[in-house]
């Protein structure tokens, strides 16, 4: 089982179009030691060429061109991506279902029933999708059951709920429900290897601690280092909590949960996702980064690949 990191930002991007923080404004001037990132998104294969695309980002065309295997062009109109699976409704991980409209056949698409109507209502993707090459949707369990996906043989896919925030367009988001955010736990039943992806994590509760304590490698949301990280630069009233994401410092910040896995079993790679353009983690020399080097934590790149 092949897993390609597509893009490792947060919605936006790095450099994000008109943020003038000191990390965007230091990329573009080239003034800082780092590498720009697409939006968060993933894809998955076992063979190579038919691929489970996880979220669809709004940068999908710059990524299909950056990893060839997405574009194989066996036939005059062809894709690698056979497949689509969102963790949630928010525009950085939908909204790029719009540019996949030339298909020739339906999109199959795996979410949540609550998902799917964010997608049907608030959002409407799916009626937009119907006048071009129409959805398949397949529903996401939400009961710990793995789903056996078609276009990956040999591998489970189990739905892992979080708490975490729906979109500001869904009717659930001052009032979540299950489902809403998914984290999912991937296994590749021919070699027992795992990986536990989660872009958008609020709360640690104990159901996904286990899910990552179970897994060989985690790929987890590193969204922002301070909880007020967005207002202390002037960007945002609101903080990490807020807009859904578990800082990465602080007590019982996300290094905390990281550095609690258990690893007596087995080795754990963790492996941070969904990186804001504030973060200065994404300064290659930066003094945040050091820390995670020195707790045995990764920052994604876009292009990243695992052999699991």
């Amino acid at each position: 089982m092949k897993l390609k990191i597509l893009g490792s930002a947060a919605g936006g991007g790095f450099p994000q179009w008109n943020c003038n923080c000191p990390n965007c404004d230091g990329i573009r001037r080239g003034t800082i030691k780092a590498q720009a990132r697409t939006q968060s998104s993933l894809a998955i294969s076992v063979n190579g060429d038919d691929w489970l695309l996880i979220n669809a980002s709004p940068d999908i065309l710059a990524q299909i061109r950056s990893n060839p295997s997405l574009q194989p062009a066996r036939t005059v109109r062809d894709t690698g991506i056979a497949a689509v699976l969102v963790t949630d409704a928010q525009i950085d991980h939908v909204t790029g279902l719009l540019m996949l409209r030339e298909r020739g056949t339906p999109l199959p698409l795996y979410t949540t029933e609550s998902v799917f109507r964010d997608l049907s209502t608030g959002f409407p993707i799916t009626s937009i999708l119907s006048h071009y090459c129409g959805v398949e949707h397949h529903p996401i369990p939400l009961d710990g059951s793995a789903m056996q996906i078609d276009v990956l043989p040999g591998v489970s896919v189990t739905a892992i709920p979080l708490r975490s925030k729906a979109p500001p367009y869904s009717p659930n988001r001052q009032a979540p429900t299950q489902g809403d955010n998914i984290g999912l736990f991937i296994k590749n039943t021919q070699s027992d290897a795992s990986v536990f992806y989660a872009p958008g994590l609020g709360q640690p509760e104990p159901h996904v601690i286990a899910a990552m304590n179970r897994a060989n490698t985690v790929l987890v949301d590193g969204t922002l280092w301070h909880d007020d990280e967005m207002i202390q630069l002037g960007l945002s009233a609101k903080t990490s909590q807020d807009m859904g994401h578990l800082a990465l410092c602080g007590s019982g910040g996300m290094i905390d949960v990281l550095n609690g896995l258990d690893t007596r079993s087995h080795s754990i790679r963790k492996v941070l996702v969904h990186i804001n353009n504030t973060n200065p983690v994404l300064r290659d020399d930066s003094v945040e980064r050091a820390t995670l080097v020195a707790n045995g934590i990764e920052v994604a790149t876009d292009g990243m690949t695992f052999e699991l």
